[in-house]
């Protein structure tokens, strides 16, 4: 939001000393309000507006939000509901809660996050679930291959109640962190400007060999290795160089990724393999959530089922609008700009990367982490009970027909 802020011809040292009279948090909330030409004034004014409504009452708790790189311009892209939920949170509990809003990595990153949260350092954080699973391993179970078979699917068991006892409560007990929503998207594979030139990869065998960058997922390592994928463990930092030089053929990641961190001018093409889960998530440390008191902690819920059902429909409707997930692509997104290619492979050759990769069909390479898992869920089949859940509904659901429901309420 700065850097649109800083665009938009107002001078930093001008716009940090609207920041530093209202606060970071009430200058990106109010400049977020405006349309049309940002001027200081009217910036001023939004900041001064956001600001009495946000400081009309003492906050019982102020809780910092560490929000990796996000910021208003991206979250724009990836529509992750960083933003509306701190507004929503903030309105509902009527300013007992008071969230400071901290991102562009300027307190943590992508992979830290997690740690901090647990550290106690923020209060609430986003990254992608699979960045997290490093400090959080639980966060694993979300990556069997081809566990969920759309994205519908995976809005369908966020939403579902036997959600809490397959991954929120394990996910609280082992690593003291509170799920609250997600966007939800599907891996492919993001290959760099040296397959610029090629033709659009058709067959998963065009693939093999090849070197590609990994997420801190454990089990996303074990499906690229069995698709020959050669997981690289690069810094997200260093990715978009590695693809740019030909370091890495490519990086496993999901379209508006892509988009948000400005790496469609050195991807080429995007091969929606869709052979794991993408989650762009936010959670709250369980301390801080049971320090609230039950009333608080029940705007919390609200807060995040409202964000939710807002992330099922918005981020959809962007990732055609704005990042050009579709074939054919709209003219004006951030894909069709930079010449980047989507490519939608077959659902023959994804049944034939499946069939290679995912547990039901390959379960030996599975079993030891499969075990831990289930281990940690208290002895639940946690790969059979979600994949029972992903396929309860109809496999041509759309997304924004998927039924938003209060998961904690049977």
């Amino acid at each position: 939001m700065l850097n649109k802020l800083v665009s938009e011809g107002i001078s930093r040292r001008d716009l940090m000393r609207v920041a530093g009279r209202y606060g970071l948090t009430s200058t990106l909330l109010g400049g977020a309000t405006l349309t049309g030409a940002i001027t200081l004034p009217r910036l001023a004014e939004a900041a001064n507006s956001t600001y009495e409504k946000r400081f009309k009452t003492p906050a019982k708790h102020t809780l910092k939000f560490g929000a990796s790189g996000f910021n208003e311009r991206n979250l724009l892209i990836e529509r992750a509901g960083c933003l509306e939920f701190v507004r929503d949170l903030e309105e509902r509990s009527n300013g007992a809660i008071r969230v400071e809003f901290i991102g562009d990595n300027a307190i943590c990153g992508q992979l830290n996050c997690v740690k901090k949260t647990q550290q106690g350092i923020v209060d609430i954080f986003a990254a992608s679930t699979q960045n997290s699973a490093g400090g959080a391993p639980y966060y694993n179970v979300l990556d069997y291959a081809y566990m969920f078979p759309n994205r519908a699917s995976q809005y369908h068991f966020l939403y579902h109640p036997e959600s809490e006892r397959i991954f929120r409560e394990p996910l609280r007990k082992q690593h003291k962190l509170h799920f609250l929503f997600s966007v939800c998207q599907l891996r492919g594979l993001q290959m760099g400007l040296k397959w610029k030139d090629r033709p659009d990869v058709s067959k998963i065998e065009e693939l093999y060999g090849t070197k590609n960058r990994v997420t801190g997922t454990q089990l996303g390592r074990i499906a690229m290795t069995l698709l020959k994928l050669n997981p690289t463990p690069i810094a997200w930092e260093e990715t978009l160089d590695g693809l740019k030089t030909g370091l890495i053929d490519g990086a496993e990641t999901w379209s508006s990724a892509v988009a948000y961190a400005n790496m469609s001018p050195v991807v080429s093409q995007v091969i929606d393999l869709r052979f794991f889960s993408g989650f762009e998530h936010t959670a709250m440390s369980t301390s801080v959530f049971d320090s609230l008191g039950s009333d608080l902690q029940d705007d919390v819920m609200e807060s995040a089922y409202f964000t939710q059902a807002l992330i099922q429909g918005a981020h959809e409707a962007a990732l055609v609008n704005t990042v050009g997930h579709s074939v054919p692509q709209l003219p004006n997104t951030i894909f069709a700009k930079y010449g980047t290619r989507f490519i939608p492979l077959s659902d023959g050759e994804r049944q034939k990367a499946a069939e290679l990769c995912a547990p039901e069909y390959v379960p030996q390479p599975w079993e030891e982490w499969r075990e831990r898992i289930n281990g940690w869920a208290g002895g639940i089949d946690t790969y059979t009970e979600i994949h029972r859940i992903a396929r309860e509904l109809p496999a041509d659901t759309l997304v924004e027909n998927v039924e938003p429901r209060r998961w904690w309420k049977s």
